[in-house]
């Protein structure tokens, strides 16, 4: 007598023998959908813990990264940021900007490809020194708005092509405020 493989021979009580094939070798055995693997839902509870912990931390990032500032009738404060860097909100031609607050940047500074999304002429081209070195610019105008209601409208500002990183906010701007920082915390007002 032959048995298929996976097949056993059961014999009843007194009975006969009676040829059944087993669940576990049958190739028609399939178990039912909802009956997964343990490991498999192991893996899938880690899995979705580790997404909720990591945006759980990408949104913390964001939260910190964010400029923080007070207004209080004239005075603006604004806290450093975790990067040791002043940042204040505003826009350049009504698109909304974060500048980096930089007294090192004789004009306010922006990006070439924000330029180019802005829309912005040229009107001479400049050599601008940066902490990389020397490099060739061009200068545009611009209306810039800062949080805390200051408007400068017309500003020429510097257009550096390569720049990466947020617009600068430069002396020309900031000079026309009263800055004082204490620590942590930068207060402007208007002059």
């Amino acid at each position: 007598m032959r048995i298929a493989a996976g097949a056993a021979l059961v014999a009843g009580q007194g009975g006969p023998i009676v040829f059944q094939p087993t669940k576990q070798s049958s190739p028609s055995y399939h178990p039912p959908v909802n009956e997964f693997p343990r490991t498999l839902k192991w893996l899938t509870v880690w899995l979705l813990l580790g997404t909720l912990v990591f945006l759980g931390a990408q949104a913390l990032l964001h939260q910190r990264q964010q400029p923080r500032l007070t207004i209080d009738g004239g005075h603006i404060t604004l806290q450093r940021g975790p990067d040791g860097h002043f940042h204040w909100p505003g826009e350049v031609d009504g698109r909304a900007v974060v500048f980096l607050v930089d007294t090192g940047a004789t004009t306010t500074a922006l990006p070439g490809a924000l330029a180019a999304q802005l829309g912005l002429r040229r009107e001479a081209t400049v050599q601008s020194q940066t902490a990389g070195g020397t490099v060739t610019a061009w200068q545009s105008r611009a209306a810039v708005a800062l949080a805390g209601g200051l408007h400068f409208n017309d500003l020429r500002v510097t257009v550096i092509d390569r720049m990466n990183g947020p617009p600068l906010l430069g002396m020309d701007v900031l000079r026309q405020l009263r800055l004082v920082q204490d620590g942590s915390t930068l207060q402007a007002s208007v002059r």
